[in-house]
């Protein structure tokens, strides 16, 4: 499963929806906004408060998460194009 974490209005998150609605994804899109239990399992996960993240689950026993659009987008097309 692939689950993003982001800000409707972040134009690097928007980069990385955009990717991955063109690679026709499905993904759970997890809104972070401030004082948020959304937000507060972001940085239990990922250390910090930065999106765009991505944690990708589909194979249990090697779970990726990772920051930065650029990392993501070229993650998400050399595993899912």
């Amino acid at each position: 499963m692939l689950e993003l974490f982001q800000f409707e209005q972040c134009p690097y998150c928007q980069k990385v929806r955009e990717k991955m609605t063109e690679l026709d994804l499905d993904y759970i899109c997890r809104n972070v906004p401030k004082g948020s239990e959304t937000r507060n399992l972001l940085i239990e996960i990922g250390g910090k408060e930065q999106v765009p993240f991505l944690v990708d689950t589909t194979d249990p026993s090697d779970v990726i998460m990772m920051y930065e659009s650029d990392d993501i987008i070229d993650y998400l097309e050399k595993n899912y194009s």
